[in-house]
């Protein structure tokens, strides 16, 4: 069986020997690996030691020997886990902002496209799922500021802070500036889900994720448990960057996972030192992502190029795109538009007026 492809149900059905059904809780597969998050019978350490051992033995010998096998034990009764149902149901449509690669500039990104969305007419939320290296609280002026917390039916939840009528929610309003996040995946998806399920959104059209680096525990736990209807992939042109991103966007299309990528963006485009002849220097490469888009078949959002006053938005706490009759609105408008057309695009779902109404305040054709 060592040529058998990843199933979650044959794996099920083979651990139907040593678990119940109902301690199974998800089972999620990257490239060699198979991660299951199970609820033991018997919590204590030796028990679930011995359960591990039992498990993977089972699956080396019944299913498939060549994969490797990882227990995550919860503690926590099946009957609450993917209830975004519930929490995020007043949320039309979720989105991504992610990149394997860090700096590329997915934050600067998120914050962007955001009040793009607001100046559009659009209700949108930002949910900074970096927990290590949170930005939101920056790049909206909000450092210092906590969340409040709110009476919904009767259970207490975190109203998010408000920032030119963006509601946003981060790490980064419960820690110090020079405090680090010394967290394992367990506390930091803990957190994550504290920020997504314990929180008043309320109604939204849009609610964006910036992702943090990487495809680890926060991505994979955004992905259990909440529905994501695209992604965008941040990158800047160079090959290390676009060789992080390729991770992004396979990591995306795993058959388990299978989140549609509604657009790549590539930041750092080029840059301009002199404003009369316009020469553009492309510093970090040329077309990089824009040739990666056409390889994996995915839209290609736009080119954001090196720009001193998107850099000092973002530090003074007040993003770029809200300058008005300035490059930088114009870009990130365009890139919108764009973005939504992708959306809808895959959304066939939608009545034909809902699509109209979307469209006439994206001002898409």
């Amino acid at each position: 069986m060592s040529n058998l492809k990843f199933k979650k149900e044959d794996i099920i059905a083979v651990l139907k020997s040593v678990l119940k059904e109902d301690q199974i809780v998800n089972i999620n597969n990257f490239n060699n690996e198979v991660l299951l998050d199970i609820i033991p019978s018997n919590p204590t350490h030796k028990a679930k030691s011995e359960l591990s051992k039992t498990i993977i033995e089972t699956l080396k010998n019944d299913y498939n020997s060549n994969f490797d096998y990882k227990i995550d034990f919860k503690s926590i009764p099946k009957t609450i886990q993917n209830n975004d149902s519930e929490v995020l149901s007043s949320v039309k449509n979720v989105i991504a902002i992610s990149s394997a690669k860090g700096g590329v500039g997915k934050s600067t990104v998120t914050s962007n496209i955001a009040v793009t969305l607001k100046e559009m007419g659009f209700k949108v939320g930002i949910l900074d799922a970096d927990i290590y290296g949170p930005s939101m609280h920056i790049m909206f002026d909000l450092i210092g500021r906590k969340p409040l917390a709110v009476d919904v039916d009767g259970k207490s939840k975190m109203k998010p802070i408000e920032s030119f009528g963006i509601k946003i929610l981060s790490i980064g309003f419960f820690t110090k500036m020079d405090q680090a996040v010394i967290w394992r995946g367990p506390m930091a998806t803990k957190a994550l889900n504290q920020l997504i399920f314990d929180a008043d959104w309320g109604d939204l059209d849009f609610l964006l994720i910036d992702l943090p680096p990487g495809t680890g525990d926060i991505h994979l736990s955004i992905m259990q448990k909440i529905s994501v209807n695209g992604a965008v992939v941040v990158s800047t042109p160079q090959i290390v960057a676009l060789a992080d991103a390729r991770k992004g966007v396979t990591m995306y299309r795993q058959e388990n996972i299978n989140i549609p990528i509604l657009g790549i963006v590539e930041n750092m485009s080029y840059y301009i030192p002199d404003l009369k002849t316009q020469e553009k220097h492309y510093i970090f490469g040329k077309d990089g992502a824009k040739n990666m888009s056409e390889d994996f078949d995915i839209p290609f959002l736009g080119e954001v190029p090196i720009i001193q006053g998107l850099r000092e938005a973002g530090d003074i706490g007040r993003p770029g795109a809200l300058q008005d009759d300035s490059e930088i609105k114009k870009i990130f408008s365009e890139m919108t538009k764009t973005l939504i057309e992708c959306l809808l695009e895959r959304n066939k779902k939608l009545p034909p007026t809902e699509i109209l109404k979307i469209k006439t305040m994206a001002g898409c054709s």
